[in-house]
């Protein structure tokens, strides 16, 4: 997929690829934006790490995805709107 405004791969990062088995990858959304909704549409799960329970995004490649793109803008605005 061609470089835009909703979409850039960038092969050259250290942590590239992020998440294994994908052809095409959209890092737009390196660090996901809707990690702090409880209904995140995406593969996280609640993990123990220093006695503490994190949600962990590792298996996740709903962001990353392109065909995403309309949904995860949809998602933000809804977010917004509410706060």
């Amino acid at each position: 997929m061609k470089n835009s405004f909703y979409y850039f791969e960038n092969r050259d990062c250290q942590y590239y690829p992020c998440h294994k088995g994908m052809a095409e990858m959209n890092c737009l959304f390196c660090y996901c934006p809707l990690y702090f909704l409880p209904d995140c549409p995406g593969k996280r799960v609640q993990i123990e790490r220093d006695g503490k329970v994190i949600l962990s995004c590792m298996d996740c490649d709903y962001p990353h995805r392109p065909e995403n793109y309309g949904e995860m803008m949809k998602l933000l605005q809804k977010a917004i709107r509410e706060r």
